[in-house]
């Protein structure tokens, strides 16, 4: 969670490290969805596209794809411009659930609505686990409106 104030949250600033991104990213009062993103990405032994840090530079990570499924990196328009990314776990109706990091200041699943998603991007798998497949849920909670 990011700390409230001057003050940064130093896992959030270890993460930047370890991702390779500590001299492009020295606050989380900056959005940090794409950091989190890259963090993933480095953890699963994939490459982060460049300028991680935006998240619409992931719409050209992996390969793109028609239909979401677990895994896959969702990225979203922000109503007052710039983007959001995170990770497909499942979607109703109206809204998909995603992982990701600087949705409420956390790491949390939060329903967005699929009219913002403008990229569906695939890891490229050697072999793709059964488990790539879409999550129907069941719709429950606010639809995030801007995940600052």
């Amino acid at each position: 969670m990011e700390t409230p104030g001057p003050a940064d949250n130093p896992v959030i600033l270890d993460w930047a490290r370890e991702a390779g991104l500590s001299k492009a990213y020295s606050s989380d009062a900056v959005p940090w969805c794409g950091l989190f993103m890259a963090l993933v990405a480095r953890r699963a032994g994939k490459a982060a596209p460049a300028k991680p840090l935006w998240a619409r530079s992931w719409s050209r990570f992996g390969i793109a794809s028609p239909a979401a499924a677990l895994g896959d990196v969702l990225v979203f328009t922000r109503p007052k411009g710039g983007g959001h990314v995170g990770l497909y776990v499942g979607e109703d109706d109206g809204a998909f659930h995603v992982l990701g990091g600087n949705q409420a200041d956390a790491v949390s699943i939060t329903r967005i609505a699929k009219t913002r998603c403008i990229a569906i991007r695939r890891p490229i798998y050697r072999d793709q686990p059964a488990s790539v497949a879409p999550v129907q849920l069941t719709a429950t909670g606010a639809i995030s409106a801007n995940e600052a």
